[in-house]
């Protein structure tokens, strides 16, 4: 059947353009017109491979939203189909068109602040309660449950919610640390210049205060081991304490990313540098249109125009899953143990107690093991998998559920 929001969505388009919406259950018949060029594929995170790599398959450009794919291996063959099938493809992580960021990673390239020490880039986004059902939430008529699995296992569904909150929960999403964070790790990466995993990863957090059916961490602290600087980040998706209307902020942002450079610091986010002495020393500005930027590419047939080309997607979504991957590996411990973890790294201990006031905050007690430490994961970069780790590895590669497959296709073109 058809989604009855998106039958009014049609109906509105219809009386606003003048121009009827055709309506499709399987989308490979739309992928099938002759007429069209171009998809702009916002469907939930674990249809955005497969949705992607038919409309590539049918010769169709692709715009589509982050985060890239569910499962890094999966991102690697978007990467693949792009390849193959000559096609262009930009992942929405729009901050790549901000010409405000690009000045300033410019900028801190240049050297005008030393060396990079490390990143903090961090997302503070208060969520509600999934809720949590006693039966299983009815489907409604107007909906095809299974085409709407389609990747995923097929399974009753005890949140409130059917669409939005499938984010939250690890068979049909990432997490927040995924699905907000992939802004930030992309915005980090950049700056860094990296072009591949960490070297090695490791996450701490925990899903606190709601009982309800969504199993993903609302608080996340990850360290990311890059050869040229660390890159940290932190989720809060509860409110700073119990009772308290305002949200966890890092230097006074809500969410953002900072890098911190031997002579200062860069919000990238905001625009501003200051010294060490915490003396604005240079502001960059300027905005710019991601989608344009990929019509643009389009119609000059020229895939070195995208600002988010969908290789770059697929690294910035693979590294936020290398964190996610961490986590569901981990086992609840005590403070001594997940101290013990990260006393040796500096910067990744201050995130450490910053989660710890958070929680007290929220009158946790974390002596009694209600965190997930999750494994140090050594990551083998070349081939986007880790060593020495089975069960990490099965993370990878996902899950699939007949007939919706994820092909395995081969490096090929350009990409």
């Amino acid at each position: 059947g058809l989604n009855s929001p998106l039958t009014e969505a049609a109906k509105l388009i219809e009386s606003k353009y003048g121009h009827r919406a055709e309506q499709y259950v399987d989308m490979r018949k739309m992928f099938d017109r002759k007429d069209i060029d171009v998809i702009a594929n916002a469907t939930q995170n674990y249809w955005h491979g497969l949705s992607t790599i038919w409309a590539c398959q049918a010769g169709k450009h692709v715009y589509v939203e982050k985060p890239l794919s569910h499962y890094i291996w999966e991102g690697r063959q978007m990467v693949n189909a792009a390849g193959k099938y000559n096609r262009i493809v930009q992942c929405g992580t729009q901050h790549r068109s901000e010409s405000s960021i690009a000045k300033a990673i410019q900028w801190i390239r240049e050297g005008n602040l030393g060396r990079i020490k490390y990143i903090t880039a961090f997302a503070n986004k208060a969520r509600s309660s999934c809720g949590k059902r006693d039966t299983p939430l009815p489907i409604p008529d107007t909906i095809d449950y299974d085409t709407w699995c389609g990747p995923a296992r097929k399974l009753p569904i005890y949140r409130d919610r059917l669409q939005y909150d499938c984010s939250f929960d690890w068979n049909t999403g990432d997490g927040e640390s995924c699905n907000q964070g992939v802004h930030e790790v992309d915005v980090a990466r950049w700056c860094l210049g990296e072009k591949m995993l960490p070297r090695r990863v490791i996450s701490l957090g925990g899903r606190f205060v709601f009982n309800d059916a969504c199993n993903v961490p609302n608080t996340q602290i990850i360290y990311y081991d890059f050869p040229t600087a660390p890159l940290l980040y932190e989720v809060h998706n509860l409110r700073k304490a119990r009772g308290s209307d305002e949200m966890p902020a890092f230097r006074g942002e809500r969410v953002g990313v900072i890098v911190d450079c031997e002579g200062g610091s860069v919000s990238l986010y905001r625009g501003l540098a200051w010294d060490n002495q915490g003396k604005q020393v240079k502001t960059f500005s300027g905005g710019g249109d991601h989608f344009v930027n990929f019509i643009e590419a389009v119609r000059s047939g020229r895939r070195e125009v995208l600002n988010a080309e969908v290789l770059e997607g697929h690294i910035s979504t693979a590294v936020c899953h290398t964190g996610n991957i961490s986590y569901r590996l981990g086992v609840k411990a005590s403070r001594k143990e997940m101290h013990a973890r990260v006393r040796d790294i500096p910067i990744f201990r201050d995130m450490f107690d910053r989660l710890l006031e958070h929680l007290a905050g929220h009158e946790i007690n974390v002596d009694a093991k209600t965190v997930t430490l999750g494994q140090w994961l050594d990551i083998d970069r070349q081939n986007e998998c880790f060593e020495n780790n089975e069960k990490a590895n099965r993370l990878v590669r996902g899950f699939y559920r007949e007939p919706y497959i994820v092909p395995d296709l081969h490096r090929t073109g350009r990409i």
